[in-house]
């Protein structure tokens, strides 16, 4: 399971190192990374607990009573009242060996494929959910210096793109207007 942690961890620095539209802003590429392992720590516990519900739920699987049904073969030494390696036959006994190995067999295979499904899915669909959940709330709060600090942009450029906000502002405003008149007519 820690084996699955690692690798989305590596994954998350290594999409972040390889994303280039982050390289020009260092100090948002600090916070976005340390967001996502933070929002992947959170869901480990989750992925966790969902693991040991699909052990256990294999674990249980074969019981006493599974054993006790398995046909005898009466004329080879089935007698009850004798003790339990004389009430079995060695024939008996190796087939509870070869179900019992063959069931473990196909459970292992089963986990070793279904387990680290179901952690990137615990771990993967959270953390996407919860970091895009932050980032909402976390950034709108945010006032217009902290972002900028956050974006790490030269004043020039953040100036000029501020201004150029401001004259769009206007040209929508005069856009509504004349439409405004025209209808009017």
């Amino acid at each position: 399971m820690f084996q699955v942690h690692g690798i989305l961890k590596d994954l998350i620095h290594k999409s972040m190192s390889e994303t280039m539209e982050l390289k020009q802003y260092p100090t948002l590429k600090v916070e976005l990374g340390n967001a996502a392992v933070e929002s992947l720590e959170r869901m480990r516990d989750e992925s966790k607990k969902a693991t040991l519900l699909l052990v256990d739920m294999e674990y249980g699987y074969l019981t006493v009573e599974f054993f006790r049904k398995l046909p005898q073969d009466a004329e080879k030494g089935g007698n009850p009242t004798h003790s339990l390696f004389d009430r079995y036959n060695d024939a008996y006994l190796r087939r509870i060996a070869t179900t019992v190995l063959s069931y473990v067999n196909m459970v292992c295979s089963t986990l070793r494929h279904t387990i680290p499904k179901s952690i990137v899915y615990c771990q993967v669909r959270e953390a996407k959910r919860s970091l895009l959940d932050h980032f909402f709330t976390d950034l709108g709060k945010k006032e217009g210096k902290q972002l900028a600090s956050l974006l790490n942009e030269d004043p020039a450029v953040m100036q000029r793109r501020t201004s150029l906000a401001k004259r769009l502002e206007l040209y929508r405003s005069a856009q509504s207007e004349i439409e405004a008149v025209a209808w009017d007519k």
